[in-house]
Parts: C-alpha cells; structure tokens; sequence
C-alpha cells in the first residue's frame, strides 16, 4: 500500500529548471523523511537531498548544493526537488525514498543512507542537453 510515484522529469537546456515531484499514498507522509536519489548509466547512486518528516533538517550533495532545492507539503502528500542551473551531469533517472522519521536518516550523510531507504518510487528520467 505504500507507494511514492516521482513525476516532472524531462528535457531541459543547460541551465534549466525542473521541478520533480514526489507523491505519497498510504502513508502520512509526515511522519517520513523523505530523500531524492539519482543514478545515470555507468554511475553509482548518488543522494542528492533529504529531508526530514517535520522539514528541520535538510541536506544537500555538493552537486546540488546552491542548485536544488528539497521542500515538503505534507497536508498535500507531496516533496518537492526544485533544480535551477542544471547541468549536463545532472542527466540520471531520479528517484525519491521514503523512511520512517524517528530513524533520522536525514542527519546522516546522503552517501551513507540510501541502502536504508524503505520505499522507492519508479522514477522519473531528468535529461540536461544542448
């Protein structure tokens, strides 16, 4: 019943913007934090942020930091990825995570969490192209 499904990928210029959504169902969402990961072909996983189920704790890779920005609207079931200035190397399938709040995996390293991640959406494919 748990189910996060990501949309808003697509095509985009260099320096470009997209905004990704993630919305939940059977869960309140509230109570997860929830972290945006990406993966482009011959590449590991990458985190690229998270957030935590109440919004007071936020991270961000190197990579999307200054760049991306995470947001939450639980009353609507829904975290935002907000990506300005994008960049070829940003081109990857981006998937959002969903976990459980009181395990706090938002005040860890994005490189150490993803494994422990419950749920995962299908993903959606950013491309960043001239």
């Amino acid at each position: 019943q748990l189910q996060l499904v990501e949309s808003g990928g697509g095509l985009v210029q260099p320096g470009g913007s997209l905004r990704l959504s993630c919305a939940a169902s059977g869960f309140t969402l509230d109570y997860y934090n929830i972290g945006w990961f990406r993966q482009a072909p011959g590449k590991e996983r990458e985190g690229v942020s998270c957030i935590s189920g109440s919004g007071n704790t936020i991270n961000y890779a190197d990579s999307a930091k200054g760049r991306f920005t995470i947001s939450r609207d639980n009353a609507k079931g829904t975290v935002y990825l907000q990506m300005n200035s994008l960049k070829p190397e940003d081109t990857a399938i981006y998937y959002c995570a969903a976990d459980k709040a009181i395990r706090k995996l938002c005040d860890y390293g994005l490189e150490y969490v993803g494994g422990y991640f419950g749920s995962w959406g299908q993903g959606t494919q950013v491309t960043v192209s001239s």
